[in-house]
């Protein structure tokens, strides 16, 4: 199976962006002067993380890219040491980022690995909570200190204490060392991300592979199952929500908050009344932390948290209360899950007659069921609340930056790369210091117009799903369970892709996410701002989903993606509310429209098209 060489994808430039490659670190591109990265890349697969990045990423955007490059790649290949599999290698190409699993292809080379895996990660598992217990701590601590992070202003002349204190630092040196700061406590973030994540992952995997053993004609979802009706931090704040829309019904004041959709004229109407005032209070202690949780991923500039953007939260306790006006139940449907998770456990293990198979089988299940929450818990702390925190720290950097004429807006920052920003308040401090003007007021803000204008070509570029030659068969797991590409998936993608017309479409294909079929209406929605336009029992259609969405779920009565395998968010959350999803089907924002008639089978992986 062949999709586009890479080098030839690289070369077609849209006209407008020729330089564009400047936006993004050297290191992530396709090369043609370097024999040997050359014949590398040819030779390796690479395939579009839409999983991460549904759009083109804005150079700053880029530093999260970075992180996981970095994190997952050295827990792999040099601290856990997996033993078939290195790291990720990251390409870009117009903004878009591409990855490719490295494989260690030498099979001594792997059977050497094994020991040390072993005893590293049996090291994890066998202290897990400890363990994960002192990374929340460590998590919480790295966010306090972010939190306490101070950006200061450069003053017209310093305190009179500089000099009587005999400080021997200035306001300039210490914006510079906070900038230092903010950069290395968000790789320092993301070092800590994958201390557990792929070990997590791994878990699942190890007993998904042994029941396949056991049971080859096993669909995935099913296994998925067992380790379902589970109970995460990532749930919480959509938990708050709940407990607010219940406690605005308790109070009476549930007509003021579903009298206007925008915040501001909601919280005017509370704060008039004395139980609206009340119920404001009970707002605030939720707000702290659990309302740090992202609008969108938490990867992009952009995706502001609740905190930032309360309509988004605001949609969400409206919801819920139009469902307690009407006697419905608010709850994840948890015990019904369970149940089934445990009937489904109890069926095939009884069919296991081996004691010893029997044995491994529930340690195996064992260990999946302890190490999996960290898979949604991870999010809260890291995609969420850090990001959300660390997005507005880089804003009081930016504000900064445009009191010197740096920058002509705020938002123009994230059109520079993460060392850029460091050599602009460089520029910014000695300008100060020796009471010039900055070079960069002439430099960047020409730059940044330009910036504008290749991130809006890159917007309505359509990335091929992958560029390079597929293996026989692709087995790296990770790859599979998480971003669900396998060769099926990549052949059913190629044929959508080569299909002329997209409106002749009447089926897709994709990831059995969790079991069930349901015909209904579809609603498709690229954004959470969209997601409040969902009725009772549609389909939703999204590129992905995130913890943001979490009210949808309980309107929706099936889930379709265009990315993600049987661990992305949308089937795992899909199996906690014991609705049908059907993920990974590469196209499907595409060739849906809102209003359309589907047909969603999570058992199988089909999602017909009634046209």
């Amino acid at each position: 199976m062949k999709f586009p060489v890479p080098h030839d994808v690289r070369a077609q430039v849209i006209p407008g962006t020729e330089g564009w490659e400047r936006m993004y670190p050297y290191q992530y591109q396709f090369v043609t002067d370097d024999a040997e990265r050359n014949a590398y890349e040819k030779e390796a697969f690479w395939f579009y993380d839409g999983l991460h990045y549904p759009e083109p990423l804005y150079p700053f955007d880029t530093i999260w890219d970075e992180a996981w490059y970095l994190a997952l790649s050295q827990y792999n290949n040099r601290i856990f040491m997996v033993p078939p599999v290195r790291g990720v290698d990251h390409r870009m190409i117009n903004g878009y980022v591409y990855i490719s699993p490295v494989p260690v292809k030498d099979g001594d080379e792997i059977g050497s690995r094994v020991p040390h895996f072993m005893e590293r990660a049996g090291h994890y598992y066998k202290n897990w909570d400890d363990l994960e217990a002192k990374w929340k701590h460590k998590m919480e601590a790295t966010i306090r200190e972010l939190e306490k992070l101070e950006l200061p202003r450069l003053p017209d002349m310093e305190e009179l204490n500089v000099v009587i204190d005999a400080l021997g630092e200035s306001k300039g040196f210490h914006l510079l060392k906070a900038y230092d700061d903010l950069i290395n406590l968000g790789i320092k973030c993301w070092q800590y991300h994958f201390e557990f994540l792929n070990l997590g992952y791994a878990a699942y995997v190890f007993f998904l592979d042994f029941v396949q053993k056991l049971f080859p004609s096993i669909p995935p979802q099913r296994v998925t199952q067992m380790i379902s009706g589970i109970d995460v931090i990532m749930y919480q704040p959509d938990e708050e929500l709940k407990k607010l829309a219940r406690r605005a019904i308790e109070l009476g004041v549930d007509q003021l908050v579903t009298s206007s959709k925008e915040w501001t004229d909601v919280e005017k109407a509370l704060k008039a009344d004395a139980k609206g005032t009340e119920w404001l209070v009970s707002l605030s202690l939720a707000k702290e932390p659990w309302f740090n949780v992202s609008t969108g991923t938490g990867w992009f500039h952009h995706d502001r948290s609740w905190n930032d953007e309360m309509n988004v939260p605001l949609v969400g306790i409206q919801t819920y209360i139009e469902k307690l006006r009407e006697g419905a139940s608010i709850d994840r449907p948890t015990d019904k899950v369970i149940a089934e998770r445990d009937r489904i456990t109890a069926e095939y293990r009884d069919l296991i007659q081996d004691e010893a198979d029997r044995k491994q089988f529930d340690e195996l299940l064992g260990c999946a069921k302890t190490v999996f929450p960290y898979v949604e818990n991870h999010l809260f702390y890291v995609e969420h609340w850090f990001h959300s925190v660390f997005w507005n720290k880089m804003r009081e950097v930016a504000a900064i930056l445009k009191e010197h004429g740096v920058l002509a807006d705020v938002e123009d920052v994230w059109l520079l790369r993460r060392d850029e920003i460091k050599q602009a308040l460089w520029d910014v401090v000695t300008a100060w210091a020796t009471g010039v003007k900055p070079r960069g007021t002439a430099t960047w803000p020409k730059e940044i117009e330009w910036r504008k204008g290749v991130m809006e070509k890159f917007q309505q570029w359509s990335p091929p799903p992958a560029i390079g030659t597929a293996p026989e068969v692709i087995q790296e797991p990770f790859t599979i369970v998480l971003w669900g590409v396998t060769n099926k998936s990549l052949a059913d993608w190629a044929a959508v892709q080569e299909v002329g017309d997209p409106e002749t479409i009447t089926e897709l294909k994709g990831f059995g996410g969790s079991p069930g079929i349901v015909e209904g209406k579809a609603r498709v929605c690229r954004t959470v701002s969209e997601v409040g336009q969902l009725e009772e029992g549609e389909i939703l259609v999204a590129p992905t989903t995130s913890p943001s969405w979490a009210p949808a779920f309980a309107k929706i009565g099936a889930c379709v993606t265009d990315v993600g395998g049987v661990m992305s968010h949308a089937a795992i959350v899909c199996r906690e509310y014991g609705m049908p999803a059907v993920v990974g089907t590469g196209h499907a924002t595409k060739v849906i429209r809102s209003g359309m008639m589907l047909r969603v089978d999570g058992s199988t992986g089909a999602v017909s098209i009634q046209r």
